[in-house]
């Protein structure tokens, strides 16, 4: 099971915001599409990542002046992607060992879709749903 198979089944939408908008914006954003990030873009490039995460931390460290302030200040700068050919396994290691929740998936330079945690373990419970099965077919028979 690849990001290729889970982005053929959620589709390849990706919400982008500029890196110059406000947290504020950025707020709007992620609440009007009921998601927990946005790309970060500058110049038709990924240049980070923006979790609600990202937001609550700054909102804690600067107070509530940071709604003001642009994206780019608040953003995760170092955005680790995924392959369309990367597995379920390797894409949940990393968010786990990174302590993330969103990966943007590039081909080439090319933003072609987002993956979450909640896309990855539906498709590795759907994988060991099916492995049960298997192994009650087998015992049975």
């Amino acid at each position: 099971m690849s990001v290729l198979d889970i982005l053929a089944d959620k589709g390849r939408k990706v919400i982008t915001i500029e890196h110059d908008q406000t947290v504020a914006e950025a707020l709007h954003l992620l609440a009007t599409n009921r998601i927990g990030a946005a790309v970060v873009m500058r110049n038709g490039k990924v240049c980070g990542i923006l979790s609600e995460r990202d937001i609550v931390r700054d909102l804690d460290n600067i107070g509530p002046d940071v709604l003001q302030h642009s994206v780019s200040g608040c953003m995760t700068k170092d955005v680790i992607t995924a392959k369309e050919s990367d597995t379920v396994d390797e894409v949940m290691g990393l968010m786990s060992k990174g302590r993330f929740r969103h990966m943007p998936v590039m081909e080439k330079d090319n933003l072609i879709g987002v993956v979450s945690i909640r896309d990855v373990i539906k498709r590795k419970l759907e994988l060991t749903e099916a492995d049960v099965e298997e192994m009650k077919k087998y015992i049975a028979g």
